[in-house]
Order: structure tokens, then C-alpha cells, then sequence
């Protein structure tokens, strides 16, 4: 039950937080990005590796283009910022 609340707590503060503008994400962004982890570990204790796998497959798509500029900057390559992208 208190794994199903998180999740659930999880999602909601997910969509208020892509509901803000893109200069005000960073933060609360990144606060989602440090928890998943940890959920998605918890799930795989409770239900299995295979129910993990999905969990985290759902999180790199939810986190791709952070996880790239994050990724980038860590081996020193040039990025630019998510709030200055052209999309």
C-alpha cells in the first residue's frame, strides 16, 4: 500500500512539475529524477526484476533528454541547456 501511495505521489508531483514553465522545472525536476531511483528499486523488491525493468524503461523515457544533458556534461562535451533548446 505505501509502495502503490508513493508511486502515486510520484506521478502526481511529475505532472504539476511539466505543467510549470521549463526555467522552473530544473529543481523539482531534479528531486523527481533522485526518488525514481529509489521507487523503482522498491518495486523490484516487492515485484520482481522484470516489473523493475519496465519501471526504469518508463523512467529513461520520462528522463531521456535530462539523462542526455547530464550525461554530456559529465564526460565534458558540449550541451546546451533544456530551457534554451529550439524544439
Amino acid at each position: 500500500m505505501l509502495l502503490a501511495l508513493a508511486c502515486i505521489l510520484w506521478v502526481f508531483a511529475a505532472t504539476g512539475i511539466a505543467m510549470l514553465p521549463m526555467r522552473r522545472q530544473m529543481l523539482p525536476g531534479f528531486g523527481l529524477l533522485i526518488a525514481a531511483p529509489v521507487i523503482i528499486v522498491w518495486i523490484g523488491a516487492a515485484h520482481g526484476p522484470w516489473i523493475a525493468a519496465l519501471a526504469a524503461l518508463t523512467f529513461l523515457s520520462v528522463f531521456r533528454r535530462p539523462l542526455v544533458y547530464l550525461s554530456r556534461r559529465a564526460l565534458g562535451l558540449p550541451s546546451k541547456r533544456p530551457d534554451r533548446e529550439g524544439r
